[in-house]
């Protein structure tokens, strides 16, 4: 079974100029119940499928699979998906020995800026940069199924 631990923080303070890529993407759900989110994303010419178990008590791991298909067929899911689709911009930034996702919300959840982090286990030391704010691991509203159906604009 594939496991993804993540922790996952507020941003406050710029970042940007220590970035090493950036993506735009566009997600959508066919399923946002806890127990089983299934999600498309489309980002530039890619995409995917992924299905993600409940999140842990600590809120960091979590079952995860993913399998890339077609934009096409992406772009026919996402016309399938629950109301409400996410659109953001990741910036990637490295920082030690790990690399942050940061994304930056447009649409309804504008103003929202999340930095996130993949780590081999639930007590893996990482460095935490200046710009790194309040960590919100396991915080349900900043779960992007959730911000897709109660965006932040209307918090």
């Amino acid at each position: 079974m594939a496991e993804e631990i993540e922790r996952k923080f507020l941003v406050k303070g710029e970042f940007k100029q220590h970035a090493t890529g950036r993506i735009h993407i566009l997600q959508g759900f066919l399923s946002s119940v806890p127990e089983r989110t299934v999600r498309v994303r489309k980002q530039e010419d890619k995409a995917w499928i992924t299905v993600k178990g409940i999140t842990g008590k600590s809120g960091m791991k979590r079952y995860e699979w993913e399998k890339e298909i077609s934009p096409a067929e992406a772009g026919e899911l996402l016309e399938l998906c629950e109301t409400g689709l996410i659109d953001k911009t990741r910036y990637l930034v490295p920082s030690g020995a790990h690399t942050y996702e940061v994304d930056e919300f447009g649409g309804d959840n504008r103003g929202l800026v999340v930095a996130e982090i993949e780590l081999g286990s639930e007590d893996e030391d990482f460095e935490r940069p200046d710009w790194l704010g309040e960590e919100i691991t396991g915080d349900e509203r900043y779960y992007n199924a959730n911000l897709a159906k109660n965006p932040y604009t209307s918090w």
